[in-house]
């Protein structure tokens, strides 16, 4: 396909955002880095080198987050997110849990998934309940290290 123009590699873009409207809805992939960065290949290399590292950074304070007070699955998606500005592979990942992630919610709100839904729920919470009734009965308000053999 001629573009008119005499750079190379521009017929494929064009190409590619011809294509359906889920082609031009969702971003090219590729780096996102600045034009004068990407002309440069050990600037492009250091600018990579930056970009994983600081994702690596974000996604080993998510992992430590899973086990620790915080939002680790944010931080790890952020993580990804920020790989995603410069990697193909991290922007691959990231549309398919995207889409994931829309599929389950989609699935979460079809009404027979919620009915059934607040059904477990509320016989998580009656057992519950019926389990906390029967420790009180049966040893009151007292901690369970404090008991007595009985």
């Amino acid at each position: 396909m001629n573009t008119g123009s005499n750079k190379p590699g521009e017929a494929a873009v064009a190409a590619d955002r011809t294509g359906t409207d889920e082609a031009t809805a969702e971003r090219a992939l590729g780096s996102r880095a600045p034009e004068f960065i990407k002309a440069r290949r050990a600037l492009h290399l250091s600018w990579q080198v930056g970009v994983f590292i600081v994702g690596l950074a974000v996604v080993l304070a998510g992992a430590a987050m899973l086990v620790l007070p915080g939002p680790g699955w944010v931080v790890i998606f952020g993580g990804m997110a920020i790989w995603a500005t410069e990697f193909v592979w991290a922007q691959l990942v990231l549309r398919w849990t995207k889409r994931k992630v829309t599929e389950a919610a989609q699935r979460a709100l079809d009404p027979r998934v919620r009915r059934r839904n607040i059904i477990l729920t509320s016989i998580g919470v009656v057992i519950i309940a019926v389990l906390a009734g029967i420790y009180l009965w049966k040893f009151g308000l007292q901690m369970p290290w404090k008991i007595e053999d009985q």
